[in-house]
């Protein structure tokens, strides 16, 4: 988890390249990790595409709208004209390499963002000057916050009519509780827009068409800005004089602050989390993002400004750290798996400490087996360069790691170290998959196993009732890439049904259970005795299994046997066989037979003790509910608001903006089907919606009847 040292933690004192290999092409202090993040259409992928031609790593821009950007590589990303996979790149600018990660912005994919937010140390928001913050910014907004990352705002679009700077700062204050600090004021607005005004130099700059806005004109500031500018200047000098001593020292002195002293405050208020600075620009139009990559290498952290790691020894349970150190003992997280048809299995790592080499054995704490790395990848969205070290504080990706996962650390079987894994939201919709024909069966499962590796919110399993295959996810669309992928990456045709709701089941009170099996199986007797207790907890804590029985009543030979049984039990739910989530399980005793007693009988006997402690611990159903956004037409209002009452909507706010009425409402996911056809029609096509899980409840008394009746 990234977080930031202050001033008097970060030892600036320290000989710093004694912690760096002499190999390096970039010095650690010149490296920095980001990512952009921001809600879908915002235009992430659009700004990555002008950093990199800026910084030349590209040589034509590709563009999102007709299917060309680099970053949006998979067809299905070239098809929709939207970001589906994280996509990583490292470009140079300012003799300081920039290892960039662009994040999706449709809900449906949020996992890229939080495993992509979980390694950087980083990121830029991205805001639409027409929209503001909309819900999945407020979503990427607080996963940043989760995880400590310091950030810049850029507010883009500003060429657009109705783009409003101002009121995207107010909302990022109201909406995201985000201390947003323009350092930088729009030249001209919509048609207008030509440039921008830096608050920190006093200094306009304006873009060549002719060059793409390559060439940057530096001039004064117009005249007609000229006490705007002052008046912003102002505002941002007070407010880092509250966030940072030095500032207030010379501002007390003198007012009016030189741009060297001002440039160094903000970056500390930035490392520190205090500010965020705000830009503005035009991407489309490319006007504004060469000072965006300035303020990444201005104001956002090297690896060497982000405090230690932390983890966990794996054998003694103590807790160490790993800092930025290239001849540390290497420890590295993967934060993402990617099937490549040409190089096989990768796992994209961050290195934390240390470096890692081809050819070298690595251990994975989880499965406690070493490995071999085959290759080392430097990534560019989907070209990939072999190189023969990758060193702390870096990104890229590895081959060779056969049996590792997302969340895995890898490290030196001498130093081990198991870094905190990465938790992803509960799938809240899925869909039966059964192959084409039966020689698709095999196909079908090893795509599946793979998508399942790939993505953690793909959740594969079999229903216990009607042996289907179910695959689970964070969305209709979500599912739909799914299974175009099954098609597209592993030559594999399937039929599926309608997409459902995910419900989950858990329990409201605390029950017990105890089953004794004690049966002849196959002319051989089989006994076991286990005594659970089941109660609920914090929604959205998941399960937790808990062996509190001493080993005189269940060795430790079965213990892993119980364990299994108990989730089984969990997995199938005892209601309308749902997984059941939000409660723990005790195992507070039992009995053996140090002659009859086996595996088999103690997993039974565990999950039939499960079972009846559920069914008396008054279970009841969770639906997802989903934060919905309505953009509409003051006109429409009465119509839609109508509707939502009709779907069990419950509003949590209402705004104006302009003409529109932005309505904030939670929803149950079964409701919502079909609802795109029906917003439309109640509005003659002119309303517009975003929706994104926020939590599970339990079901309403009539609505579970209804489920249990169909």
């Amino acid at each position: 988890m990234a977080q930031i040292l202050t001033q008097k933690d970060n030892k600036k004192s320290e000989d710093t390249a004694s912690r760096e290999a002499p190999e390096r092409a970039h010095p650690l202090s010149n490296v920095r990790n980001i990512g952009i993040v921001a809600h879908i259409d915002a235009g992430k992928t659009t700004t990555t595409e002008r950093m990199l031609f800026y910084a030349g790593k590209l040589h034509k821009m590709g563009e999102v709208h007709d299917g060309t950007a680099v970053m949006d590589w998979m067809a299905q990303e070239k098809e929709r004209g939207i970001t589906i996979t994280s996509a990583a790149t490292t470009c140079i600018w300012n003799d300081h390499q920039v290892n960039i990660i662009d994040t999706p912005g449709h809900v449906d994919f949020t996992v890229e963002v939080e495993r992509s937010l979980r390694v950087l140390d980083s990121a830029v928001g991205v805001f639409c000057g027409v929209g503001g913050v909309q819900p999945q910014s407020e979503t990427v907004w607080h996963q940043a916050d989760k995880y400590g990352v310091p950030r810049i705002a850029f507010v883009n679009k500003m060429d657009r009519v109705g783009a409003d700077f101002e009121n995207v700062v107010e909302e990022m204050r109201e909406r995201l509780g985000a201390n947003a600090v323009p350092i930088q004021v729009p030249w001209g607005c919509e048609d207008s827009f030509q440039g921008v005004v830096d608050l920190v130099k006093m200094r306009a700059y304006n873009f060549d068409s002719d060059t793409l806005g390559a060439e940057v004109v530096e001039c004064d500031v117009p005249a007609e800005l000229g006490a705007v500018a002052e008046k912003a200047r102002s505002v941002l000098i007070e407010k880092l004089a509250e966030a940072d001593e030095a500032v207030l020292e010379a501002y007390l002195a003198n007012p009016d602050i030189e741009a060297d002293l001002l440039m160094a405050g903000i970056r500390r208020a930035v490392l520190s989390n205090t500010i965020v600075p705000v830009l503005c620009g035009s991407s489309l139009k490319n006007k504004g993002v060469q000072q965006v990559l300035d303020a990444v290498i201005d104001y956002l952290p090297s690896p060497l400004d982000v405090a230690s790691i932390e983890g966990i020894v794996p054998k003694t349970g103590e807790l160490t750290t790993r800092q930025a150190d290239d001849f540390g003992p290497a420890a590295a997280l993967i934060f993402k798996i990617a099937n490549d048809s040409y190089v096989g299995r990768l796992a994209y790592v961050r290195i934390y400490s240390g470096k890692l080499k081809k050819g070298q054995q690595v251990l994975n704490p989880r499965t406690k087996k070493r490995e071999r790395i085959q290759r080392l990848i430097v990534l560019h969205a989907d070209t990939r360069t072999d190189v023969d070290v990758l060193y702390s504080g870096e990104i890229g990706a590895v081959t060779g790691l056969r049996e590792a996962s997302t969340g895995d650390t890898i490290c030196i079987d001498n130093h081990p170290v198991e870094l905190e894994r990465i938790k992803f939201p509960e799938p809240v919709m899925f869909v039966a998959v059964e192959p084409k024909t039966r020689a698709d069966k095999d196909k079908l499962q090893a795509a599946l196993v793979a998508l399942q590796a790939e993505d953690p919110t793909c959740i594969i399993r079999e229903d216990a009732d009607t042996g289907q295959t179910i695959m689970s996810g964070m969305g209709e669309l979500h599912l739909e890439i799914l299974r175009d992928r099954m098609v597209r990456e592993f030559n594999v045709e399937s039929v599926s049904g309608s997409p459902m709701v995910a419900y989950y089941e858990t329990v409201t009170a605390v029950a017990t259970g105890e089953h004794t099996f004690d049966r002849e199986i196959g002319g051989k007797k089989q006994f076991a005795s286990v005594s659970v207790e089941v109660g609920p907890t914090e929604r959205g804590s998941g399960t937790r299994i808990e062996i509190e029985a001493r080993e005189g009543k269940i060795p430790a030979a079965f213990r892993s046997s119980v364990e299994q049984g108990i989730q089984d039990g969990i997995y199938t739910g005892v209601i309308l066989r749902y997984p059941m989530t939000d409660m723990i399980v005790k195992v507070t005793g039992g009995s053996f037979d140090s002659e009859f007693s086996t595996d088999a009988a103690f997993r039974t006997a565990a999950v039939m003790a499960f079972r009846e402690a559920v069914a008396s611990a008054a279970a009841e159903l969770l639906e997802p509910l989903m934060e919905l956004e309505i953009i509409t037409p003051s006109d429409f209002m009465g119509d839609v608001m109508g509707d939502l009452n009709s779907r069990r909507g419950k509003v949590k706010d209402i705004t104006a903006r302009g003409a529109n009425q932005i309505i904030r409402a939670r929803v149950p996911l079964a409701e919502l089907f079909g609802y795109s056809t029906a917003v439309r029609s109640l509005s003659r096509g002119r309303a517009m919606y975003t929706i994104e899980p926020e939590k599970f409840e339990i079901v309403p008394g009539n609505i579970r009847e209804q489920l249990l009746n169909r």
